[in-house]
């Protein structure tokens, strides 16, 4: 069974200041719901120069790893192919490869995958598509993939119909359309299992502990809890101290280095 590492990020509100905005927290989390690696990005930077760093601590040989549109860089597929792991990214921010996915000829494409759940009032029906495709600009790119999702409001009857298009590096030989349909769904899991739990039942955002004059994350609350205790834990205040901004070694590896520029 392959690794599948989700990477995504949150601001911390409670950090934001008059003269300061909300410190950023890019977060590699595997699928099951374990942190492997945070980082606090610099103030002045962003989530996409702290993706390499993120994962250099982490085994990633024949992993795949699942992120949104904002980290589909060509030097982010570079960098996963070199480290010998898989990509599935999301094609959206960049329009010339978004038109070369978007314009093939998806209609003739045989359906790979559906599913139809029912959950927070709605009904909803994911439909999955994969076509190889050899000359697709990005790095190590072998195949591209079409997700309907087709969603209907049960309060208001409201039908919503959203394409998402994205490639990945694994082969038809690699990952059948079954644990590609898994591993898209599976990335958003970041956000209940992690961001949630640190927001609402950890109360992270709220948090206004500084280590000197720096805004400092919570970090026990990065182990993410499993849903059962998320139910059942009270909203908790962060410790009088909190640890300094700088890598921690243990089991889940360098959770919070700081991306300083220069």
């Amino acid at each position: 069974m392959r690794r599948v590492v989700a990477v995504d990020g949150r601001a911390v509100r409670g950090s934001q200041t008059k003269t300061a905005t909300a410190i950023q927290l890019p977060v590699a989390m595997d699928h099951h719901g374990v942190v492997l690696a945070q980082r606090q990005v610099a103030s002045k930077s962003n989530e996409i120069p702290s993706f390499a760093p993120l994962l250099d601590g982490l085994d990633l040989q024949n992993a795949v790893v699942t992120a949104d549109a904002l980290h589909t860089q060509h030097d982010h597929g570079a960098h996963l192919i070199g480290r010998g792991a898989h990509h599935v990214a999301v094609v959206k921010n960049h329009p010339a490869l978004y038109a070369q996915v978007r314009k093939l000829p998806w209609r003739d494409v045989p359906l790979g995958h559906r599913t139809r759940g029912h959950a927070h009032h709605r009904d909803e029906i994911r439909r999955l598509k994969v076509a190889a495709f050899s000359h697709l600009d990005y790095p190590g790119a072998r195949q591209s993939i079409q997700v309907v999702r087709w969603r209907r409001d049960l309060s208001t009857g409201k039908l919503t119909i959203e394409r998402v298009y994205l490639i990945t590096s694994l082969s038809v030989f690699d990952a059948n359309c079954t644990e590609l349909a898994t591993w898209i769904r599976g990335h958003w899991g970041v956000e209940n299992l992690l961001h949630h739990v640190r927001d609402r039942t950890f109360r992270e955002d709220a948090s206004k502990v500084r280590t000197g004059t720096c805004p400092a994350p919570w970090l026990p609350c990065a182990t993410s809890p499993s849903a059962s205790s998320a139910r059942t834990a009270r909203p908790t205040s962060p410790p009088p101290s909190a640890a300094p901004a700088a890598t921690i070694s243990g089991p889940y590896g360098p959770w919070a280095s700081r991306d300083e520029p220069g």
